[in-house]
């Protein structure tokens, strides 16, 4: 399997068969993989890969009927690249991560899109138990949530546009605070096991 970020052809064509399997309760696009992905390397405890494949597609009876074994190969295969490359970063180069936010062009403007990378990250925080986030972390996971819950709508609306470009700066931090945190937790735990 191949190592490293992938492609602009292959995360078009993880995006088009996200669309082309996709149904309502299914990951949609590229963005929003990236971001359940980034929830599932940062839970508290491991995620099966079984599990979160699972997730992605809303559901065991939701899986897609691949066209040949190839496809869903090639799907898993760039999966897993992907989530890989994520966790290099989350864990070795911070710096470097980066969720895979949209871009939409509206007025000759371009406006970053974050919504479907937080549902993303909120639908791989449900595969997990994260009831034991301390209060001081609930703000990491607020930032996220704020753009990943429809009940938020509302409060998005009534933002001024540099509150909401700043809560919108507040999502890649959040998510690597919160990366940090159960990771450490986790390497606490495994050396109280040993």
């Amino acid at each position: 399997m191949n190592q490293g970020p992938l492609n602009e052809e292959e995360l078009e064509w993880l995006d088009d068969t996200l669309t082309k399997y996709g149904n309502d309760d299914s990951v949609l696009d590229v963005s929003e993989l990236d971001g359940m992905l980034t929830a599932i390397l940062s839970a508290p405890e491991p995620i099966e890969h079984a599990q979160w494949q699972v997730a992605v597609w809303g559901g065991e009876k939701q899986l897609p009927h691949w066209e040949n074994e190839q496809e869903q190969q090639r799907f898993n295969d760039l999966a897993i690249q992907h989530m890989n490359d994520i966790a290099e970063r989350l864990c070795h180069a911070p710096d470097q991560f980066e969720p895979l936010f949209g871009l939409r062009e509206m007025d000759d403007k371009e406006y970053t899109i974050v919504e479907e990378w937080c549902f993303g990250y909120m639908r791989g925080v449900v595969l997990a138990d994260w009831k034991t986030l301390p209060a001081q972390l609930e703000k990491a996971l607020d930032a996220i949530a704020l753009h990943g819950d429809e009940v938020n709508i509302a409060k998005l609306e009534q933002m001024t546009e540099q509150e909401y470009e700043e809560s919108q700066e507040a999502i890649g931090p959040a998510a690597l605070q919160l990366h940090s945190y159960w990771q450490e937790l986790r390497k606490a735990d495994s050396k109280t096991l040993h």
